[in-house]
């Protein structure tokens, strides 16, 4: 098993590829069964299918959201750590049951499928304050019926899309996906164009450091956000996250967060 993401939040999580087609039956315990992430370069080939498990349920949400995002940004897609985060929390609810996340159209789609129970009242869901969560849950997730309503809000925020099905035999499928060309990246042209004196949004001084970061070295990711201000992962993605939905970064071809204009302008704004 090779190890993976070795940080405080995600201890002993692990990622191996695997063949498809192995089962992941179980209900919720201490150390869930694992989840299987299916990236599809192609649909007219078989996909890449890494496992990932880990000893508790908070840890298997780290790393499932985690690897999930990376593959995503890693074939350019532009789906917020947040959203995907928040989704994933939602397996919970299924007892971590058939856990199956496929990465399709390079990224820009990722759809999470269990065996669970599944979602009677779909439109429900996606209303603040309606929740199956337990008390036992409550312990790893906030249960406060917050998840889909957010990861909706962020989406639409990013022009993007989130979808709820059944899936086949019983359970649930979540699909996300956002445009290439995001909405952030249309407002930044029209900024561009209307502007004049540009204000710059409120940011903490962190997020400061990773855009003087992301100017200085060419690219950025998590891994060395996380390195050059010592912090947690979590933290770097959360703040990569955020800069990228005020359009002040955005994702290359490798997956890498680079200034955009307003970026740039924002800096130079701040540095004033």
């Amino acid at each position: 098993m090779e190890t993976f993401y070795s940080g405080p939040e995600i201890v002993g999580a692990s990622v191996s590829t695997v063949v498809p087609g192995v089962g992941m039956g179980g209900s919720q315990s201490a150390a869930p069964t694992p989840a299987l992430i299916a990236v599809y370069d192609a649909m007219t080939a078989p996909p890449r299918v890494e496992r990932v498990d880990a000893g508790s349920a908070r840890e298997l949400i780290e790393a499932v959201a985690a690897r999930t995002y990376q593959l995503s940004r890693d074939g350019g897609g532009q789906i917020p750590y947040t959203v995907i985060r928040e989704v994933v929390e939602n397996f919970i609810h299924a007892g971590f049951d058939e856990v199956v996340v496929s990465v399709l159209e390079s990224g820009r789609v990722v759809r999470f499928a269990d065996q669970g129970p599944g979602i009677q009242d779909k439109e429900r869901a996606f209303l603040p304050g309606f929740s199956t969560a337990t008390e036992d849950m409550k312990h790893v997730i906030r249960g406060v019926g917050s998840g889909l309503p957010v990861a909706r809000e962020c989406l639409i925020f990013s022009g993007g899309t989130i979808e709820i099905d059944d899936n086949l035999g019983g359970g649930t499928v979540v699909t996300l996906s956002v445009d290439q060309a995001s909405e952030w990246q249309r407002v930044e042209t029209i900024l561009e164009l209307v502007v004049d004196d540009y204000e710059p949004p409120v940011l903490s001084l962190r997020q400061k450091q990773v855009l003087s970061l992301a100017m200085e070295l060419g690219s950025v990711g998590p891994t060395v956000v996380s390195r050059e201000l010592g912090v947690g992962l979590s933290t770097a993605y959360r703040d990569l996250e955020q800069l990228t939905l005020l359009g002040l970064i955005s994702a290359d071809e490798a997956g890498k967060r680079i200034l955009t204009n307003l970026g740039v302008r924002c800096l130079d704004a701040l540095l004033r």
